[in-house]
């Protein structure tokens, strides 16, 4: 007798199996192998070299089929990051590299306090970099994860060119469940376009050079439009003249300054009426929060496609900005 599952229920019983290996003669698998041969060149023994090495971890798809920005309310996600111990490391770190961060910060115009915000979000200052080897997290997400394989089938792709170009050995690299790698957690993709030496000493060491970190983080911004100078959000509240449902946080701004005020957003900037800008809502611990966002909210909206996070990352960065001033211990 046949049985036949739904996708759901397959990754239902899959989450409760212990880890296996690949079977490399397994049509999808032996098709990526094959493409990666066409396409990039890449020599068969080698690749099946390092699939065979590979692990399918049940546990990743627990972790990517619930992740927090997804599960909790902002009232839950904020006090995850904006905690005092977390804002006083962040400090620390900031002093600790401070001719690094402010000279990337001064040639990119990417703020300092976005750069270290990124980074105690990510990774709590390179505290917590994730505990998966790469390879075991994007193959199991290729081979074993319907929903989003397509997606990771490119992101295993380009780790496994970057492992050919960096000369890397492919189960060293370690990161987050999802395959994101090092102290600024890039994706493979992400690490192939954006990552920069920017000590020039022919490596672009994620993992180690806080150098190459915040200069990546800053190239990475600057390649997804970041304009220096410009405000990020601001607090707001709804006029008398405001009706109508609340619109659902978007991650790309569809209204203007103008636009926002006409409908009863109350806020201030300095911006220009023809900035572009949105209305943001939050449920926060008091009770629904509003916010706009400008431009540059929405770039850091790309690093990790969240409202959430991305107000995360900039309300850390302003709480450890007054820290540094402050200059307590």
């Amino acid at each position: 007798m046949k049985l036949r599952f739904t996708a759901g229920i397959t990754l239902l019983l899959l989450s409760y199996s212990p880890s296996f290996a690949i079977d490399l003669n397994r049509p999808d698998v032996a098709a990526f192998i094959q493409t990666m041969a066409d396409e990039h060149s890449y020599d068969v023994a080698t690749l099946r070299g390092i699939l065979e090495q590979a692990e399918i971890k049940p546990s990743i798809i627990d972790l990517i089929s619930k992740p927090a920005e997804k599960t909790l309310t902002w009232a839950e996600y904020r006090p995850i990051f904006m905690t005092r111990k977390r804002v006083r490391a962040g400090a620390a770190f900031w002093r600790e590299n401070r001719q690094v961060l402010e000279c990337i910060s001064a040639d990119t115009g990417v703020p300092v306090e976005i750069l270290v915000g990124i980074i105690g979000v990510e990774t709590y200052f390179g505290r917590i970099t994730g505990g998966h080897r790469v390879l075991d997290a994007l193959a199991t997400l290729t081979f074993s994860y319907p929903p989003r394989a397509k997606f990771f089938r490119g992101e295993l792709e380009q780790f496994l060119l970057l492992v050919r170009e960096e000369q890397m050995t492919a189960t060293d690299a370690v990161g987050s469940y999802a395959g994101a790698m090092g102290r600024p957690q890039f994706m493979p993709s992400s690490y192939r376009a954006f990552a920069v030496d920017s000590t020039g000493d022919g490596k672009r060491d994620i993992w180690n050079d806080w150098a190459d970190v915040a200069g990546s983080i800053a190239n990475y911004f600057l390649a997804h439009g970041w304009k220096p100078g410009e405000e990020i959000a601001t607090r707001a509240t709804l006029g008398s003249s405001w009706s109508g449902p609340l619109p659902k946080n978007k991650l790309r701004p569809e209204e203007t300054v103008g636009s926002l005020s006409k409908k009863g957003v109350m806020f201030s900037t300095g911006l220009p009426h023809d900035s572009a800008s949105q209305l943001l809502t939050f449920a926060g611990a008091d009770g629904a929060e509003h916010w706009v966002g400008f431009h540059n909210f929405f770039v850091i909206t790309r690093y990790n496609h969240s409202a959430m996070y991305a107000m995360a990352v900039h309300q850390l960065g302003q709480e450890i900005a007054v820290e540094v001033q402050r200059g307590a211990p």
